[in-house]
């Protein structure tokens, strides 16, 4: 192989590398929700894990809207340093029943706000986590659009759905997969259970995409590993 034939794969390489590196970042970015013990009829927590995309501008609201037509009967949220929680109960269209109650009104938003000096900074992420219960039967997936407001004035609404089998849009909506309650757990016994479990250090069942990027990122280490062992090879050729 030719030191100019090298250089041109060389070069392919990296351009390739970018542009998987650049869809990576761009998949990373969205806003999106997980939840290590997520059932249907059970309690549960949601992570809201929300970039700071803008290069110049700090996030410093961030409003998650929680679904009316199968409301949650309780809804508390994390104390994080430097950020106020507040929630929003709103009376119910139709009354709707749950846990064997009649929920007539629920908490439809929940928004913090960074007190001052405690804005997300650009490039930054911060983790939003709430205790809710209990998640719905029947349903596979819940959706949270999710509004972001920065210290410039500028308001991303991720709110858009996704479709199957079609392109994802610009700003999605973060989706939950919901999976059946494990041995039966739900209603009371899951809310002791929910009460009793100690946090994860690392959220799971999140949104796909973390493993994609993965994925990516490990081929493009790999064509870079490959290349830098032909260049060795070629540097000790010519040497001979």
């Amino acid at each position: 192989m030719s030191v100019s034939a090298f250089r041109r794969a060389a070069t392919a390489a990296a351009v390739a590398t970018g542009i998987v590196l650049i869809s990576a970042t761009g998949a990373a970015a969205h806003v999106g929700v997980s939840s290590p013990d997520a059932a249907a009829g059970g309690f549960g927590k949601l992570v809201f894990r929300v970039p700071s995309e803008s290069d110049t501008a700090k996030t410093e609201s961030v409003t998650v809207t929680l679904p009316s037509d199968t409301p949650f009967r309780f809804v508390s949220t994390k104390a994080i340093p430097g950020w106020t929680a507040e929630t929003r109960t709103e009376k119910l269209d139709e009354p709707v029943t749950g846990d064997g109650f009649e929920i007539t009104e629920a908490v439809t938003e929940v928004t913090w706000t960074a007190e001052p000096g405690s804005a997300l900074n650009p490039h930054e992420f911060q983790e939003f986590e709430m205790s809710v219960g209990s998640f719905p039967e029947g349903v596979d997936q819940m959706s949270f659009p999710t509004v972001q407001t920065y210290s410039d004035g500028e308001v991303a609404n991720w709110n858009q759905p996704t479709v199957e089998g079609e392109e994802e849009p610009e700003k999605p909506a973060p989706v939950l997969d919901l999976t059946e309650a494990a041995g039966g757990a739900g209603g009371a016994g899951a809310a002791a259970a929910a009460a009793d479990a100690t946090p994860a250090s690392a959220p799971a069942g999140t949104t796909e995409g973390s493993d994609g990027v993965a994925r990516m990122l490990g081929g493009a280490g790999l064509a870079l590993g490959l290349l830098a062992l032909v260049g060795v090879a070629l540097t000790r050729g010519r040497r001979t």
